[in-house]
């Protein structure tokens, strides 16, 4: 029974699409020029994801433009202004990340390979996309945002997490209100830890993904063993309980069969 966690919005505003791309209208014509405009946006995305990587999470409008190939009036058409710039990095972050973490937790592995792919899954990313998770976590845009993607995104993976890890708390008899402190114990610790390996890079990415499956693995075996039930960590396990994170905007929260 695949759970289906669609995005919580924390503030009242959401984001959305520039006001200037509007909604389908009926009108082939201007439909036409809409979608253009929309691989246009999604274009200019990318060429902020590449000036990143050469500037750093400190780069201006100036320096999407020259990497795009274009004036800054002609970026200044597809983004309102910086901060709309942002939110369209944070939801093409969100894409990239869930893009490599989804397959990863719901892979049809024993337990300690699963959590190990999870994690390298989620240091991939952020060893790819140094600048941008920087920008995202601690990069402030002139103007207010209307939303904080690194905070949703945490809470959308620990509610995802609460859900998988409370099925199979249920699935061995256990209390399974546990789960929801537990997951966002999990969720905050490889999140912190990611930000001290980006900053020190004491030690590879396979090390300290490693280290956090070990830790992870110690405390699950620990609490199941409190309670009788010993898992193999090297077998998977009968059932294989999955999620999908979905980006949508509607907000809920649903369980489908």
């Amino acid at each position: 029974m695949p759970l289906v966690i669609e995005r919580v919005k924390r503030s009242g505003k959401q984001s959305k699409p520039s006001s200037r791309d509007g909604e389908a209208t009926g009108d082939a014509r201007r439909d036409r020029w809409r979608k253009h405009r929309i691989a246009r946006r999604k274009e200019f995305v990318e060429a902020a994801l590449r000036a990143l990587d050469t500037h750093g999470p400190d780069l201006g409008m100036e320096d999407v433009a020259a990497e795009a190939g274009v004036t800054k009036p002609v970026l200044y058409r597809h983004f309102d202004d910086k901060a709309d710039l942002y939110v369209a990095l944070g939801q093409r972050g969100t894409e990239i990340l869930f893009e490599r973490l989804i397959p990863a937790i719901n892979a049809e592995l024993a337990p300690v390979p699963r959590i190990r792919m999870a994690l390298d899954a989620f240091f991939t990313v952020i060893e790819e996309h140094p600048n941008l998770y920087r920008l995202l976590a601690h990069g402030r845009p002139e103007k207010p945002v209307s939303s904080d993607v690194v905070a949703e995104d945490k809470e959308l993976i620990a509610t995802a997490l609460t859900a998988l890890l409370g099925d199979y708390m249920r699935m061995f008899n256990m209390d399974s209100g546990a789960a929801e402190p537990w997951a966002h114990g999990i969720v905050g610790m490889v999140q912190n830890t990611g930000e001290w390996w980006l900053d020190r890079r004491s030690m590879g990415r396979d090390a300290v993904v490693e280290y956090l499956t070990q830790i992870i693995w110690a405390a699950i075996d620990g609490l199941t063993r409190q309670h009788g039930v010993v898992i193999d960590p090297n077998l998977p396990l009968e059932a294989n309980k999955v999620v999908q994170l979905g980006r949508t905007e509607p907000d809920s929260l649903e369980e489908t069969s």
